[in-house]
């Protein structure tokens, strides 16, 4: 047990004195010098190194941890990398613990921690003493805990752990980290006593800009915690329930949400939302004002009204698409079943039936289902994405970058349009002028 003690103190061993390289087993300890161990490597060993005050004749050591502890078949070496794979990969993680040894299988690895850490009778009594002493400490004001729900473990590229972005919920880990490599400047810095001032200053500003680095991955990691940001979809579909114009607020406001806390963020939002809300009320007031309603019964009586001119309205509009292509038995049994599903109260899909000079039908409307940016457009923008065949997300890049040059400019030409957006000039002209009538650009 002395040797495995003497063993488990150099495994985080300085270098090689003589010529600084790695020390394998077996190496050479000096037993008189000290009290820092000076270790030699075998092959400077047999050229009679010699160092300030360690000489050639001094008594020494053979380091090597080749001899069992525990079990035979177990050297003291398996010990301690048993014991190191089982902190680094956890507890039940045997099929991890076994790859990362390389030299025992999962079930080896399992039995022998069993029987010699968890079941050892010298150990056990030497823990439950320690538990006991523990318990008489802090008998008196105990906090009571409720037992949780067993985290989610999901399995290495499944979806769930590609949704959670890799994150481990048991290890409150990521499986790659923000600047993942930043130990890697460290792994070959030794401190030792022959540092001179400059280097031993230079090794411990490397130190302090790893620390650096550790803060900026914490913070990163508490950002996203505190976010909520994990679950990327559950995360989405709370990002869905704002109306439109809150989701391009959202999307503007989210790269300042590690400025202030989670809890401010959301009023922040949920604040802007409520603003949304009471404008569009207002909106709505006015128009009754306008209109000479002074009660809430006139209101739901126009409201009404309004409903059915907007049916009419679409059932003319419908009309006069058809009446044109009245020989085409197609649109004529398309138009039927729109008309059939207004009566019956049912919003009717929207298709446009258009025949070219030569007499051939044009492509049927896009269908938006599953497309993303679905969820950000209107009825009408809906509308005019299947009739023109535009993809939504495409809609609203080139709907942006004309809101953007018209603000630029104050107002904005169909050729200005054209020439910001290079796609056929028909849908440009579509577009153009779908903008202009739903008031969001104005002509220059």
């Amino acid at each position: 047990m002395d040797r495995l003690a003497s063993f488990g103190n150099d495994v985080d061993k300085p270098p090689c004195r003589g010529c600084s390289s790695y020390l394998t087993e077996p190496y050479i300890k000096c037993a008189e010098c000290g009290p820092l161990p000076f270790l030699l490597c075998l092959q400077c060993f047999t050229k009679g190194f010699e160092l300030k005050k360690h000489e050639s004749d001094h008594k020494y050591e053979i380091m090597t941890s080749d001899f069992p502890v525990l079990e035979s078949g177990w050297s003291a070496q398996e010990e301690m990398a048993l014991l190191e794979a089982v902190m680094d990969c956890g507890f039940g993680n045997w099929q991890d613990v076994a790859y990362q040894m390389r030299t025992k299988t999962k079930e080896e690895c399992e039995s022998h921690y069993m029987k010699n850490f968890i079941n050892n009778p010298l150990f056990s009594s030497t823990l439950l003493s320690l538990r006991k002493t523990k318990d008489s400490r802090f008998a008196e004001g105990a906090i009571p805990f409720k037992p949780t729900d067993d985290p989610p473990r999901p399995t290495f590229d499944s979806v769930l752990s590609r949704d959670m972005a890799g994150y481990m919920p048991a290890r409150a880990d990521f499986m790659e980290e923000f600047d993942n490599y930043a130990e890697w400047d460290l792994k070959d810095i030794d401190f030792v006593d022959d540092d001179s001032d400059i280097l031993r200053a230079l090794k411990l500003s490397v130190v302090d800009i790893y620390h650096s680095r550790l803060k900026e991955r914490q913070r990163r990691k508490k950002v996203i915690r505190d976010h909520g940001l994990i679950n990327l979809r559950k995360f989405q579909m709370l990002e869905r329930c704002y109306p439109k114009e809150v989701q391009e607020l959202y999307d503007v406001m989210r790269r300042f949400a590690r400025v202030v806390g989670p809890i401010e963020h959301d009023k922040f939002i949920e604040s802007h939302a409520l603003e949304f809300d009471l404008r569009r009320e207002i909106r709505r007031l006015k128009e009754y004002r306008k209109a000479g309603i002074k009660s809430f019964c006139s209101a739901k009586v126009y409201e009404r009204a309004k409903r059915l001119r907007e049916e009419e309205r679409r059932k003319r509009t419908m009309l006069c698409d058809v009446l044109q292509y009245i020989q085409d038995g197609r649109a004529c049994q398309q138009w039927l079943s729109k008309q059939a599903a207004i009566d019956a109260g049912i919003t009717p899909a929207v298709t446009t039936i258009t025949v070219s000079a030569t007499g051939r039908r044009s492509a049927p409307p896009l269908n938006l289902t599953g497309l993303p940016g679905t969820e950000k457009l209107d009825e009408r923008e809906k509308e005019l994405c299947q009739v023109v065949r535009l993809v939504p997300g495409a809609y609203l890049e080139y709907k942006q970058a004309l809101l953007n040059e018209c603000r630029r400019q104050g107002g904005l030409r169909l050729a200005q349009a054209r020439a910001l957006i290079k796609i056929d000039v028909n849908k440009t002209r579509k577009i153009y002028d779908f903008l202009i009538k739903e008031g969001y650009i104005t002509k220059a």
